[in-house]
């Protein structure tokens, strides 16, 4: 459904050393890097999460209501992504585990980056 997801920086260089370590776990590499952007995707896929300096060449903010959802294959995965984000200097909004409010096997974890961006990494599979 999505071609797509962009997230802002003010300091690509930093953003692209956290986001290397944190989809790591995921499968997820970077496929194209470039002074002003990373983009990152699956292996033998294409970039679909792109890390960029705002075009308009304006600060880059958080938008209020927005999270990145980032797909984890295990619950092994979530725990390894979001233990990567937080030695990687982000902010924590909710630790590993179970959110049955959402479905019974909802096994997510959820931080803000470097720039404040939100992200959930999540796993939908059942243990």
């Amino acid at each position: 459904m999505f071609s797509h997801v962009t997230v802002g920086s003010n300091d690509i260089a930093r953003a692209k050393a956290f986001y290397d370590e944190l989809v790591k776990p995921l499968g997820l590499v970077c496929h194209m890097s470039f002074p002003n952007g990373a983009g990152y995707g699956l292996a033998g896929g294409r970039p679909q999460l792109w890390i960029v300096s705002p075009i308009d060449e304006k600060p880059a903010s958080v938008g209020n209501g927005i999270t990145i959802g980032l797909d984890a294959p295990n619950r092994a995965a979530v725990d390894a992504a979001y233990k990567a984000g937080m030695s990687g200097g982000a902010k924590d909004e909710g630790a590993p585990g179970l959110r049955t409010h959402y479905h019974p096997n909802y096994y997510g974890a959820y931080l803000r980056d470097l720039d404040g961006n939100k992200i959930c990494v999540v796993c939908h599979r059942p243990a």
